[in-house]
């Protein structure tokens, strides 16, 4: 049996999945035009700060909260319409969650090239 390589995983979701900059993350969600989600771990937001404005969802629960089905559902805590628009520390788990999340059905999704680590070079504010 071959196992696939994390690395693979990751290849085979970049050509799946619409990456964006941090600076056409931030003109969206200064516009209002999508849900920031902050996929890191509850730890490296505490240790490494975290991004006004964004929705934090642990990776390993980013599925059952955004699964109206679940019992994990978080009713009113993003609007389902909008970009999902993800981040990690540096894009890898970003990038599989975001093809998760089309897997699951959902259309308008990207994540942050670069994750953590490009936004906070960016226009947006860590608190």
């Amino acid at each position: 049996m071959a196992i696939k390589s994390s690395q693979s995983l990751v290849s085979e979701a970049l050509e799946q999945i619409k990456t964006i900059s941090t600076d056409e993350a931030y003109k969206m969600q200064s516009d209002n035009k999508c849900n920031l989600i902050d996929i890191r771990d509850i730890r490296e937001l505490q240790k490494e700060g975290q991004v006004e404005g964004a929705n934090h969802i642990p990776r390993g629960m980013l599925e059952f909260w955004l699964d109206p089905e679940s019992i994990y559902f978080k009713e009113g805590k993003l609007d389902l319409n909008k970009e999902m628009v993800l981040f990690c520390a540096g894009g890898l788990r970003s990038a599989l969650a975001a093809k998760t999340l089309k897997d699951m059905g959902f259309e308008k999704v990207s994540h942050i090239d670069g994750g953590f680590g490009s936004i906070k070079q960016s226009k947006f504010k860590i608190i």
